[in-house]
Protein backbone atom coordinates (compact mmCIF):
# COMPACT_ATOMS: atom_id res chain seq x y z
CA UNK A 1 0.00 0.00 0.00
CA UNK A 2 1.13 3.21 -1.09
CA UNK A 3 2.32 6.23 1.54
CA UNK A 4 -0.68 9.16 2.37
CA UNK A 5 -0.11 11.93 -0.01
CA UNK A 6 1.73 14.57 1.68
CA UNK A 7 3.69 18.22 0.48
CA UNK A 8 6.61 18.32 -1.20
CA UNK A 9 8.57 21.49 -2.59
CA UNK A 10 9.22 22.17 -6.12
CA UNK A 11 11.42 24.86 -7.63
CA UNK A 12 9.81 26.93 -10.05
CA UNK A 13 12.80 27.47 -12.13
CA UNK A 14 14.73 23.90 -12.53
CA UNK A 15 11.97 21.60 -11.46
CA UNK A 16 13.78 19.93 -8.71
CA UNK A 17 11.78 18.43 -5.61
CA UNK A 18 13.16 18.46 -2.07
CA UNK A 19 11.32 17.13 1.27
CA UNK A 20 11.59 21.02 3.09
CA UNK A 21 11.45 24.45 1.92
CA UNK A 22 14.36 26.67 1.59
CA UNK A 23 15.26 30.09 0.47
CA UNK A 24 17.35 28.95 -2.18
CA UNK A 25 17.38 26.15 -5.09
CA UNK A 26 20.33 23.37 -3.91
CA UNK A 27 20.49 22.75 -7.82
CA UNK A 28 20.10 25.64 -10.10
CA UNK A 29 20.68 28.37 -7.26
CA UNK A 30 18.12 30.51 -8.06
CA UNK A 31 16.72 32.34 -4.66
CA UNK A 32 12.41 32.39 -3.69
CA UNK A 33 11.69 29.79 -6.75
CA UNK A 34 10.62 26.99 -4.43
CA UNK A 35 7.06 26.54 -3.95
CA UNK A 36 4.91 24.02 -1.67
CA UNK A 37 2.60 21.82 -3.75
CA UNK A 38 0.98 18.66 -2.91
CA UNK A 39 2.94 15.16 -3.41
CA UNK A 40 0.86 12.03 -5.12
CA UNK A 41 1.93 9.08 -3.31
CA UNK A 42 3.76 6.43 -5.79
CA UNK A 43 1.44 3.75 -6.69
CA UNK A 44 2.21 0.41 -8.60
CA UNK A 45 0.66 0.98 -12.20
CA UNK A 46 -1.42 -2.23 -12.78
CA UNK A 47 -2.85 -1.15 -9.37
CA UNK A 48 -3.52 2.76 -9.92
CA UNK A 49 -6.75 2.32 -11.71
CA UNK A 50 -8.82 0.70 -14.29
CA UNK A 51 -8.57 1.16 -18.45
CA UNK A 52 -10.47 4.30 -20.24
CA UNK A 53 -13.88 3.52 -22.10
CA UNK A 54 -13.28 5.40 -24.87
CA UNK A 55 -15.81 6.62 -27.90
CA UNK A 56 -15.66 8.38 -31.09
CA UNK A 57 -15.78 12.22 -31.40
CA UNK A 58 -19.11 12.06 -33.24
CA UNK A 59 -20.66 10.25 -29.86
CA UNK A 60 -19.40 13.09 -27.73
CA UNK A 61 -20.89 15.22 -30.64
CA UNK A 62 -24.22 13.87 -30.34
CA UNK A 63 -24.13 14.10 -26.20
CA UNK A 64 -23.14 17.93 -26.49
CA UNK A 65 -25.26 20.25 -24.57
CA UNK A 66 -26.82 23.66 -25.89
CA UNK A 67 -24.59 26.87 -24.24
CA UNK A 68 -25.80 28.53 -21.34
CA UNK A 69 -26.50 32.11 -22.36
CA UNK A 70 -25.73 34.84 -19.77
CA UNK A 71 -28.80 37.15 -20.80
CA UNK A 72 -25.83 39.68 -21.59
CA UNK A 73 -25.59 39.84 -25.12
CA UNK A 74 -22.05 41.46 -25.08
CA UNK A 75 -20.64 39.00 -23.37
CA UNK A 76 -22.21 35.96 -25.10
CA UNK A 77 -20.42 37.52 -28.13
CA UNK A 78 -17.23 37.65 -26.50
CA UNK A 79 -17.95 33.83 -24.75
CA UNK A 80 -18.43 32.98 -28.75
CA UNK A 81 -22.38 32.14 -27.79
CA UNK A 82 -23.02 31.81 -24.24
CA UNK A 83 -20.98 29.49 -21.70
CA UNK A 84 -19.97 25.79 -21.90
CA UNK A 85 -21.48 23.70 -19.65
CA UNK A 86 -18.26 22.20 -17.29
CA UNK A 87 -15.96 25.54 -18.75
CA UNK A 88 -13.96 27.06 -16.13
CA UNK A 89 -13.70 30.58 -16.84
CA UNK A 90 -11.29 33.12 -15.61
CA UNK A 91 -12.28 37.28 -15.14
CA UNK A 92 -9.56 39.59 -14.38
CA UNK A 93 -9.27 43.03 -14.14
CA UNK A 94 -8.25 46.42 -11.85
CA UNK A 95 -9.55 46.77 -8.60
CA UNK A 96 -12.94 48.72 -8.82
CA UNK A 97 -13.19 48.36 -12.75
CA UNK A 98 -16.73 46.40 -12.39
CA UNK A 99 -15.70 42.47 -12.14
CA UNK A 100 -18.53 41.70 -9.11
CA UNK A 101 -21.12 44.19 -10.62
CA UNK A 102 -20.64 42.11 -13.94
CA UNK A 103 -20.95 38.95 -12.51
CA UNK A 104 -23.45 39.64 -10.51
CA UNK A 105 -26.09 40.93 -12.67
CA UNK A 106 -24.90 37.46 -14.99
CA UNK A 107 -25.54 35.33 -12.00
CA UNK A 108 -29.06 36.90 -12.38
CA UNK A 109 -29.84 36.43 -15.21
CA UNK A 110 -28.65 33.15 -15.22
CA UNK A 111 -31.08 32.48 -12.35
CA UNK A 112 -33.95 33.75 -13.79
CA UNK A 113 -33.68 29.71 -15.64
CA UNK A 114 -31.29 27.90 -13.65
CA UNK A 115 -29.74 27.60 -10.73
CA UNK A 116 -26.88 29.53 -10.17
CA UNK A 117 -24.75 29.99 -6.59
CA UNK A 118 -22.34 32.97 -5.72
CA UNK A 119 -19.44 32.15 -3.73
CA UNK A 120 -18.04 35.99 -1.90
CA UNK A 121 -14.59 34.67 -0.56
CA UNK A 122 -13.57 38.76 -0.01
CA UNK A 123 -16.95 40.05 1.24
CA UNK A 124 -19.98 39.24 3.79
CA UNK A 125 -23.30 37.84 2.69
CA UNK A 126 -24.63 41.32 3.48
CA UNK A 127 -22.40 43.31 1.93
CA UNK A 128 -23.37 41.41 -1.38
CA UNK A 129 -26.67 41.17 -0.58
CA UNK A 130 -26.88 45.11 -0.81
CA UNK A 131 -25.23 45.56 -4.37
CA UNK A 132 -27.79 43.01 -5.38
CA UNK A 133 -30.58 45.13 -3.95
CA UNK A 134 -29.42 48.37 -5.67
CA UNK A 135 -28.58 46.61 -9.02
CA UNK A 136 -32.58 44.85 -8.43
CA UNK A 137 -30.34 41.06 -8.97
CA UNK A 138 -32.34 39.26 -6.44
CA UNK A 139 -34.07 35.93 -7.18
CA UNK A 140 -34.66 32.81 -5.54
CA UNK A 141 -32.73 30.87 -7.93
CA UNK A 142 -29.57 32.79 -7.09
CA UNK A 143 -28.02 31.06 -3.89
CA UNK A 144 -25.32 33.16 -2.13
CA UNK A 145 -22.78 31.49 0.04
CA UNK A 146 -19.43 33.08 1.66
CA UNK A 147 -16.41 31.18 1.99
CA UNK A 148 -13.02 30.79 1.96
CA UNK A 149 -12.15 27.12 1.71
CA UNK A 150 -11.29 25.23 -1.96
CA UNK A 151 -12.20 21.63 -0.36
CA UNK A 152 -15.86 23.40 0.98
CA UNK A 153 -16.84 25.10 -2.64
CA UNK A 154 -15.45 21.92 -4.84
CA UNK A 155 -17.64 19.81 -2.81
CA UNK A 156 -20.97 21.73 -3.28
CA UNK A 157 -20.14 22.18 -6.80
CA UNK A 158 -20.38 18.44 -7.10
CA UNK A 159 -23.10 17.11 -4.96
CA UNK A 160 -25.25 20.43 -5.86
CA UNK A 161 -27.20 20.81 -8.95
CA UNK A 162 -25.63 24.11 -10.12
CA UNK A 163 -25.63 25.40 -13.71
CA UNK A 164 -22.92 28.16 -12.80
CA UNK A 165 -21.21 28.91 -10.06
CA UNK A 166 -19.15 32.19 -9.54
CA UNK A 167 -16.45 32.35 -7.04
CA UNK A 168 -15.24 35.95 -6.05
CA UNK A 169 -12.39 35.27 -5.91
CA UNK A 170 -9.43 32.85 -6.57
CA UNK A 171 -6.72 35.01 -4.80
CA UNK A 172 -8.80 34.75 -1.45
CA UNK A 173 -9.59 30.72 -1.24
CA UNK A 174 -7.33 28.12 -0.03
CA UNK A 175 -7.23 24.26 0.14
CA UNK A 176 -6.42 22.78 3.77
CA UNK A 177 -3.58 20.40 2.65
CA UNK A 178 -1.08 23.77 1.61
CA UNK A 179 0.11 25.58 4.84
CA UNK A 180 0.87 28.49 3.20
CA UNK A 181 -1.62 31.83 2.92
CA UNK A 182 -4.38 32.24 0.58
CA UNK A 183 -3.00 33.92 -2.83
CA UNK A 184 -0.04 32.38 -2.73
CA UNK A 185 1.26 30.42 -5.77
CA UNK A 186 0.64 27.29 -4.26
CA UNK A 187 -2.96 27.92 -2.95
CA UNK A 188 -3.75 29.23 -6.38
CA UNK A 189 -3.21 26.52 -8.24
CA UNK A 190 -4.65 23.67 -6.12
CA UNK A 191 -7.47 25.37 -5.47
CA UNK A 192 -8.35 26.17 -9.52
CA UNK A 193 -7.65 22.63 -9.83
CA UNK A 194 -10.24 21.33 -7.27
CA UNK A 195 -12.50 23.67 -8.45
CA UNK A 196 -12.19 22.75 -11.99
CA UNK A 197 -12.57 19.07 -11.47
CA UNK A 198 -15.26 19.44 -9.39
CA UNK A 199 -16.65 21.76 -12.20
CA UNK A 200 -16.40 19.07 -15.00
CA UNK A 201 -17.08 16.28 -13.54
CA UNK A 202 -20.68 17.53 -12.54
CA UNK A 203 -20.94 19.48 -16.00
CA UNK A 204 -21.54 22.95 -14.14
CA UNK A 205 -19.74 26.04 -15.78
CA UNK A 206 -17.21 27.56 -13.24
CA UNK A 207 -16.29 31.45 -13.24
CA UNK A 208 -13.21 32.47 -11.09
CA UNK A 209 -12.54 35.93 -10.17
CA UNK A 210 -8.93 36.95 -10.40
CA UNK A 211 -6.92 39.93 -9.38
CA UNK A 212 -4.60 41.74 -11.84
CA UNK A 213 -0.81 43.15 -10.49
CA UNK A 214 0.44 46.44 -11.05
CA UNK A 215 1.51 45.29 -14.33
CA UNK A 216 -1.80 44.57 -15.58
CA UNK A 217 -1.15 40.96 -15.73
CA UNK A 218 -3.10 38.31 -13.79
CA UNK A 219 -1.71 38.07 -10.19
CA UNK A 220 -0.73 34.12 -9.85
CA UNK A 221 1.12 31.68 -11.54
CA UNK A 222 1.15 31.72 -15.36
CA UNK A 223 -0.06 27.53 -15.10
CA UNK A 224 -3.67 29.95 -13.93
CA UNK A 225 -4.13 30.83 -17.56
CA UNK A 226 -3.43 27.43 -18.72
CA UNK A 227 -5.53 25.24 -16.54
CA UNK A 228 -8.70 27.06 -17.53
CA UNK A 229 -10.71 27.04 -20.62
CA UNK A 230 -11.62 30.83 -21.07
CA UNK A 231 -9.90 33.99 -20.01
CA UNK A 232 -11.53 37.39 -19.88
CA UNK A 233 -10.23 40.97 -18.93
CA UNK A 234 -12.40 43.91 -18.26
CA UNK A 235 -10.11 46.94 -19.22
CA UNK A 236 -10.89 50.78 -18.50
CA UNK A 237 -10.52 53.55 -16.57
CA UNK A 238 -12.07 52.57 -13.35
CA UNK A 239 -13.49 56.25 -12.76
CA UNK A 240 -15.43 56.50 -16.09
CA UNK A 241 -15.32 56.26 -19.42
CA UNK A 242 -16.23 52.45 -21.55
CA UNK A 243 -14.78 49.25 -20.13
CA UNK A 244 -14.14 46.80 -22.42
CA UNK A 245 -14.21 42.49 -22.63
CA UNK A 246 -11.62 41.00 -24.10
CA UNK A 247 -11.45 37.13 -24.41
CA UNK A 248 -7.48 37.11 -24.11
CA UNK A 249 -7.96 33.05 -24.20
CA UNK A 250 -11.05 31.19 -25.39
CA UNK A 251 -11.52 27.51 -26.19
CA UNK A 252 -14.77 27.66 -27.73
CA UNK A 253 -15.05 30.80 -29.79
CA UNK A 254 -12.56 33.38 -31.02
CA UNK A 255 -10.79 36.02 -29.00
CA UNK A 256 -11.30 38.84 -31.27
CA UNK A 257 -14.40 39.78 -30.16
CA UNK A 258 -14.96 42.83 -27.43
CA UNK A 259 -17.56 43.71 -25.55
CA UNK A 260 -18.06 47.48 -24.71
CA UNK A 261 -19.80 48.36 -21.30
CA UNK A 262 -20.83 51.96 -19.22
CA UNK A 263 -20.88 51.45 -15.45
CA UNK A 264 -23.98 53.20 -14.43
CA UNK A 265 -26.30 53.32 -11.22
CA UNK A 266 -27.74 50.39 -12.50
CA UNK A 267 -24.70 48.39 -12.95
CA UNK A 268 -22.77 47.70 -16.47
CA UNK A 269 -24.95 48.40 -19.19
CA UNK A 270 -23.70 47.60 -22.86
CA UNK A 271 -22.90 50.67 -25.23
CA UNK A 272 -25.55 49.92 -28.16
CA UNK A 273 -24.06 53.15 -30.64
CA UNK A 274 -20.08 53.73 -28.75
CA UNK A 275 -18.86 55.67 -31.26
CA UNK A 276 -21.63 58.12 -31.37
CA UNK A 277 -21.23 58.59 -27.57
CA UNK A 278 -17.03 58.77 -28.17
CA UNK A 279 -17.51 61.53 -30.56
CA UNK A 280 -20.56 63.54 -28.53
CA UNK A 281 -18.23 66.21 -27.11
CA UNK A 282 -16.00 66.60 -29.95
CA UNK A 283 -14.62 70.10 -30.82
CA UNK A 284 -12.91 69.72 -34.57
CA UNK A 285 -9.43 71.53 -34.23
CA UNK A 286 -6.16 71.29 -34.73
CA UNK A 287 -4.18 68.27 -33.52
CA UNK A 288 -7.99 66.18 -33.28
CA UNK A 289 -8.20 63.00 -35.83
CA UNK A 290 -11.09 60.41 -36.02
CA UNK A 291 -9.85 57.35 -36.36
CA UNK A 292 -12.08 54.51 -37.52
CA UNK A 293 -10.84 51.43 -35.70
CA UNK A 294 -11.58 47.61 -34.35
CA UNK A 295 -12.98 46.41 -31.48
CA UNK A 296 -12.69 42.54 -32.27
CA UNK A 297 -14.72 42.66 -35.68
CA UNK A 298 -16.90 45.96 -34.76
CA UNK A 299 -15.85 49.02 -36.26
CA UNK A 300 -15.45 51.77 -33.64
CA UNK A 301 -14.77 55.88 -34.12
CA UNK A 302 -12.62 56.74 -31.12
CA UNK A 303 -11.05 60.29 -31.86
CA UNK A 304 -7.34 60.85 -31.63
CA UNK A 305 -5.92 64.17 -30.12
CA UNK A 306 -2.04 65.27 -30.06
CA UNK A 307 -0.48 68.49 -28.15
CA UNK A 308 2.82 69.74 -29.32
CA UNK A 309 4.60 72.51 -27.87
CA UNK A 310 8.54 73.74 -27.55
CA UNK A 311 9.71 72.09 -24.59
CA UNK A 312 11.00 73.90 -21.94
CA UNK A 313 13.95 71.37 -21.31
CA UNK A 314 16.55 69.93 -23.05
CA UNK A 315 15.12 66.66 -23.22
CA UNK A 316 11.79 66.53 -25.13
CA UNK A 317 8.78 65.18 -23.11
CA UNK A 318 6.60 62.21 -24.74
CA UNK A 319 3.83 60.97 -23.18
CA UNK A 320 1.02 58.61 -24.31
CA UNK A 321 -3.03 57.40 -23.14
CA UNK A 322 -4.48 55.20 -24.60
CA UNK A 323 -1.65 54.21 -26.55
CA UNK A 324 1.74 52.39 -26.66
CA UNK A 325 4.69 55.30 -25.83
CA UNK A 326 7.55 53.05 -27.38
CA UNK A 327 5.10 53.28 -30.92
CA UNK A 328 4.18 56.92 -30.79
CA UNK A 329 7.86 57.57 -30.42
CA UNK A 330 8.58 55.02 -33.36
CA UNK A 331 6.07 56.92 -35.51
CA UNK A 332 7.65 60.61 -34.29
CA UNK A 333 11.20 59.22 -35.33
CA UNK A 334 9.56 57.89 -38.87
CA UNK A 335 7.92 61.75 -39.31
CA UNK A 336 11.25 63.55 -39.06
CA UNK A 337 13.12 61.42 -41.39
CA UNK A 338 10.45 61.20 -43.68
CA UNK A 339 8.83 64.31 -43.94
CA UNK A 340 9.65 67.84 -43.21
CA UNK A 341 7.94 67.78 -39.50
CA UNK A 342 11.29 69.22 -36.98
CA UNK A 343 9.87 67.14 -34.03
CA UNK A 344 13.47 66.77 -31.76
CA UNK A 345 12.95 69.90 -29.64
CA UNK A 346 8.91 69.57 -29.32
CA UNK A 347 7.10 67.97 -26.49
CA UNK A 348 3.94 65.66 -27.57
CA UNK A 349 0.86 64.28 -26.15
CA UNK A 350 -1.45 62.07 -27.69
CA UNK A 351 -4.44 61.42 -25.69
CA UNK A 352 -7.23 58.58 -27.22
CA UNK A 353 -10.44 60.16 -26.05
CA UNK A 354 -12.88 58.16 -23.38
CA UNK A 355 -10.99 55.73 -21.93
CA UNK A 356 -10.15 53.28 -25.07
CA UNK A 357 -6.69 51.56 -25.55
CA UNK A 358 -5.95 50.93 -29.04
CA UNK A 359 -3.79 48.31 -29.86
CA UNK A 360 -4.25 47.68 -33.85
CA UNK A 361 -1.58 49.34 -36.14
CA UNK A 362 -4.54 50.51 -37.86
CA UNK A 363 -4.23 53.24 -35.57
CA UNK A 364 -0.58 54.68 -37.26
CA UNK A 365 -1.82 56.48 -39.44
CA UNK A 366 -4.17 58.74 -37.64
CA UNK A 367 -1.55 58.91 -34.80
CA UNK A 368 0.83 60.82 -37.64
CA UNK A 369 -1.50 62.75 -39.05
CA UNK A 370 -2.98 64.44 -35.36
CA UNK A 371 0.58 64.53 -34.71
CA UNK A 372 1.33 66.80 -37.61
CA UNK A 373 -1.85 68.72 -37.43
CA UNK A 374 -1.16 70.02 -33.98
CA UNK A 375 2.57 70.50 -35.14
CA UNK A 376 1.40 72.76 -37.70
CA UNK A 377 -1.70 74.24 -36.72
CA UNK A 378 -3.26 72.80 -39.65
CA UNK A 379 -7.01 70.49 -39.78
CA UNK A 380 -8.63 68.17 -42.19
CA UNK A 381 -9.63 69.67 -45.11
CA UNK A 382 -12.62 66.75 -45.54
CA UNK A 383 -14.93 65.61 -42.34
CA UNK A 384 -13.38 62.10 -42.44
CA UNK A 385 -12.37 59.57 -40.72
CA UNK A 386 -8.44 58.06 -40.94
CA UNK A 387 -7.19 54.46 -40.47
CA UNK A 388 -3.92 52.56 -42.08
CA UNK A 389 -0.88 50.95 -40.99
CA UNK A 390 2.45 52.86 -41.53
CA UNK A 391 5.97 51.69 -42.10
CA UNK A 392 9.30 53.12 -41.28
CA UNK A 393 9.56 53.50 -45.14
CA UNK A 394 6.33 56.03 -44.05
CA UNK A 395 4.36 53.58 -46.63
CA UNK A 396 0.88 53.02 -45.39
CA UNK A 397 -0.25 49.51 -45.30
CA UNK A 398 -3.48 47.53 -45.84
CA UNK A 399 -5.54 46.38 -42.84
CA UNK A 400 -8.58 44.65 -42.60
CA UNK A 401 -12.68 45.19 -42.79
CA UNK A 402 -11.91 48.36 -44.51
CA UNK A 403 -15.69 48.02 -45.39
CA UNK A 404 -16.81 48.09 -41.92
CA UNK A 405 -14.81 51.09 -41.08
CA UNK A 406 -16.10 52.52 -43.91
CA UNK A 407 -19.84 51.95 -43.48
CA UNK A 408 -19.46 53.08 -39.62
CA UNK A 409 -17.85 56.34 -40.84
CA UNK A 410 -20.93 56.82 -43.38
CA UNK A 411 -23.71 55.92 -40.50
CA UNK A 412 -22.40 59.36 -37.92
CA UNK A 413 -22.40 61.46 -41.27
CA UNK A 414 -18.37 61.61 -42.38
CA UNK A 415 -18.20 62.59 -45.47
CA UNK A 416 -15.29 60.51 -46.92
CA UNK A 417 -12.60 57.71 -45.17
CA UNK A 418 -8.39 58.11 -46.06
CA UNK A 419 -6.31 54.88 -45.68
CA UNK A 420 -4.29 52.58 -47.70
CA UNK A 421 -4.35 52.04 -51.27
CA UNK A 422 -6.37 48.92 -52.14
CA UNK A 423 -4.43 47.04 -55.13
CA UNK A 424 -7.06 44.66 -56.82
CA UNK A 425 -10.04 45.30 -54.88
CA UNK A 426 -12.75 47.99 -55.52
CA UNK A 427 -12.85 50.92 -53.45
CA UNK A 428 -15.93 51.76 -51.18
CA UNK A 429 -17.53 55.31 -52.26
CA UNK A 430 -15.80 58.36 -50.67
CA UNK A 431 -13.04 56.35 -49.68
CA UNK A 432 -9.59 57.81 -50.59
CA UNK A 433 -5.95 55.78 -50.86
CA UNK A 434 -2.87 57.37 -49.94
CA UNK A 435 0.77 55.92 -50.69
CA UNK A 436 2.99 57.08 -48.11
CA UNK A 437 2.54 59.82 -45.01
CA UNK A 438 4.09 62.69 -46.55
CA UNK A 439 1.48 62.51 -49.38
CA UNK A 440 -1.48 61.80 -46.88
CA UNK A 441 0.23 65.17 -44.76
CA UNK A 442 0.27 67.16 -48.27
CA UNK A 443 -3.08 66.18 -49.53
CA UNK A 444 -5.24 66.15 -46.81
CA UNK A 445 -4.08 69.15 -43.83
CA UNK A 446 -4.57 72.95 -44.61
CA UNK A 447 -4.39 75.69 -42.60
CA UNK A 448 -7.23 76.51 -40.08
Amino acid sequence: MGKKDSVRYVCNNCGAVSATWSGRCHVCGEWNTIQEELAVSSINVAQAGKALQTQTVSASLAKDQPRVKTGQEEVDTVLGGGLVAGSVNLVAGQPGIGKSTLLLQLAYSVSKSHPVLYVSGEESAHQVGLRAQRLGTTNKNLQLATSTSADDIASTISQADYKLVIVDSIQTVACKDISSAAGNVSQITNSTQLSSAAAKQSNTALILVGHVTKEGSIAGPKALEHVVDVVLQLEGDRYGGFKVLRAIKNRYGSTTEAGIFEMTDKGMQPVSNPSAALLAERQVSDGSIVLATLEGTRPLLVEVQALVNRTSYGYPKRAASGVDLNRVNLLIAMLERRTKLNLADQDIYINIVGGIRLTEPGADLAICMAIASAARGMQLKANAVVFGEVGLSGEIRHVPFIDKRVAEAKKLGFEAAIGPVLKGAKSPSKYVGVKDVRAALNTFLEKD
